[in-house]
């Protein structure tokens, strides 16, 4: 019987999961009809949209790609570091460009700092970063062979 290794995750590894999140965050961050979903969504949709992203991100490293298996990977309580790091990239990759790029004053009648400011951005990054965590995972995926 032979063993194979399984692969390492290493710093290309969340490169990969960088570009690939920024390359499918940045049409979302700039379009007036994100930012008028996430004003309209409640909080309960946008936590349920959180879910929907870590589903997407695990089904994408661990289900889509057989040759990966969660168990052996290296993590932390529990959670391992690719799957991590795939969170970060595609959360992190939206709010970077968001206030990189101004939206929430550009798209908020209200102060961007208020706590309804606060709120609906964090739901537009929501909604962002569930393309975000496909260009993520998908680079993530297609690169670490």
């Amino acid at each position: 019987m032979k063993f194979r290794r399984p692969p390492r995750f290493r710093l290309a590894d969340s490169a990969q999961q960088v570009v690939g999140g920024f390359l499918l965050a940045g049409p979302f961050v700039v379009t007036e009809e994100v930012w008028d979903l996430a004003t309209n969504m409640s909080l309960l949709q946008a936590l349920i949209t959180i879910c929907l992203v870590a589903v997407i991100g695990y089904a994408t490293l661990y289900k889509a790609d057989t040759t990966r298996d969660p168990d052996v990977e290296r993590d932390v309580a529990g959670v391992p570091i690719r799957f991590l790091s795939l969170l970060c990239v595609s959360f992190g990759s939206v709010l970077i460009l968001a206030l990189l790029f101004d939206a929430p004053d550009t798209f908020l009648e209200t102060n961007q700092l208020s706590a309804e400011g606060l709120l609906v951005t964090f739901k537009a990054v929501s909604v962002g970063s569930v393309f975000s965590v496909v260009g993520a995972a998908t680079a993530d995926s297609v690169f670490s062979k």
